[in-house]
């Protein structure tokens, strides 16, 4: 019968923090089953040879365990392994169950207490593991981590004892109406699913998931395809005025988020990249960016304006050496409603979202819509606007893939029929000729 056993760390955490001395695993795998054990020692990640399997030689672990030590013991727990195996083959004729061999290898090596077992143990420590792998390998924003301890939290309040072997599409269905039941919108919940389905990806690859649910599993979801979602820009005119509006002087505060917010309008950074923008990338006439999202390396022209705000702060001592004035991203959103208000954006803005399967509307103004990223989108809009090629504004932005401009082509399609539209509203005064007026008709001069 064929068998894999294999030795990793576990990603443990105390606290929610995950610990840097972490235990040792063994992982048996056969006959579509997995067993995780004990080894019994923990070790650095740094002192860990994951290719092995084993402890880096001269290494010691935080307790002064030493790499001899811990390797002999690894070394035991293969061979006791295959030693059950090997009873169950000749006296049983059969292979053992996943508890029959936890409690055989326990009673060989002399483990009085049995491994303790929580409910959704494996699945959830896959989950942190998951997250520390791929938040390192990603470069991961606090964002992101956000966003996947939210969908760890609605997993836990879903099921404690979620399990990787048996998880089934029944219970991914049950999964999406448990979060439908928490008024969550669709769009919500669909890219909960996706990063739900990355996670399984994940696991496929790393041996720990056997499934296909992460191919197979594709619900339907209104209002999530793009074509309902508002996308919320300013009009260049807008723009323009905020660009030049005075503050009252008890707003202390709102010129420099106004700032902060224009520039991103004019070059098409993201908040991300703007709040780490120092003076040393503002070159002549253009910036340098590595942008913290994709980590590209962007090339983006400054214009009149972009340049002006850049000088506006070049002799201003910023802390780190920063370009520009920039706050916390939550901060900043809360700001940006208020300088909207106070700027008298106040064009209404119609927001369209589904909760499963009921549409729901709501009118708003729209400095109440406004955030960070609404600075992106309004220099892409107005850019497509101005006639600059979409291949253009993606070197600009970093947009690798034609799909994400779509929904802004569509935005200026719509504005082009629109003004096209007028044409056919123009009525011209069309001149009349003039009769002549009715009399007595003209005597002919005498022949």
């Amino acid at each position: 019968m064929k068998r894999t056993v294999k030795f990793d760390l576990f990603p443990k955490k105390v606290n929610g923090v995950l610990v840097e001395c972490r235990p040792i695993r063994m992982r048996v795998s056969y006959a579509g089953n997995r067993v995780d054990i004990r080894v019994g020692y923990s070790i650095e990640p740094e002192k860990w040879n994951a290719e092995e399997g084993r402890v880096i030689a001269g290494s010691k672990n935080r307790f002064k365990q030493t790499a001899g030590e811990i390797n002999k013991t690894i070394l035991s727990c293969e061979e006791l392994v295959e030693e059950v195996f090997t009873r169950y083959e000749l006296l049983e004729k059969r292979v053992p169950t996943t508890n029959e061999l936890k409690a055989a290898f326990d009673e060989i090596a002399g483990r009085t207490e049995p491994e303790p077992q929580e409910p959704g143990k494996q699945f959830y420590e896959a989950y942190a593991e998951f997250m520390e792998t791929m938040g390192r390998q990603n470069n991961w924003t606090q964002a992101t981590y956000t966003k996947f301890n939210s969908l760890l939290e609605h997993l836990r309040n879903y099921s404690k004892t979620l399990a990787l072997e048996t998880l089934t599409e029944k219970e991914l269905r049950e999964f999406v109406v448990s979060l439908q039941n928490s008024d969550l919108r669709n769009t919500t919940i669909s890219k909960y699913i996706s990063f739900f389905r990355w996670f399984l990806r994940w696991a496929f690859n790393a041996g720990y998931y056997e499934g296909k649910l992460h191919e197979s599993f594709k619900p339907k979801f209104k209002g999530v395809d793009g074509n309902s979602k508002e996308i919320i820009y300013l009009e260049w005119e807008e723009l323009l005025e905020l660009y030049s509006f005075k503050f009252p002087p008890a707003k202390t505060s709102l010129p420099a988020v106004r700032d902060v917010f224009c520039f991103c309008c004019f070059t098409g950074l993201r908040y991300s990249d703007v709040a780490k923008l120092k003076k040393s990338d503002v070159k002549k006439g253009y910036i340098t960016v590595i942008t913290q999202k994709t980590v590209d390396s962007l090339i983006i022209e400054l214009n009149k304006y972009s340049k002006a705000i850049l000088k506006k702060y070049e002799n201003v001592g910023l802390p780190n050496d920063m370009a520009l004035p920039v706050v916390s991203n939550v901060k900043m959103n809360e700001n940006l409603k208020e300088m909207g208000k106070e700027a008298g954006l106040t064009t209404p803005q119609r927001i369209v979202y589904f909760m499963g399967n009921q549409r729901h509307e709501e009118v708003l103004p729209k400095y109440a819509l406004l955030t960070t990223h609404c600075g992106r989108r309004t220099f892409i809009v107005n850019a497509l606007r101005l006639g600059v090629p979409a291949e253009v504004i993606m070197k600009w932005t970093g947009h690798s893939d034609y799909k994400a401009m779509k929904p802004y082509i569509k935005i200026v399609d719509k504005l082009k029929a629109s003004e096209m539209e007028k044409f056919d509203n123009f009525k011209v005064q069309e001149k009349k000729e003039k009769e002549p007026k009715k009399g007595k008709p003209k005597k002919e001069p005498n022949s």
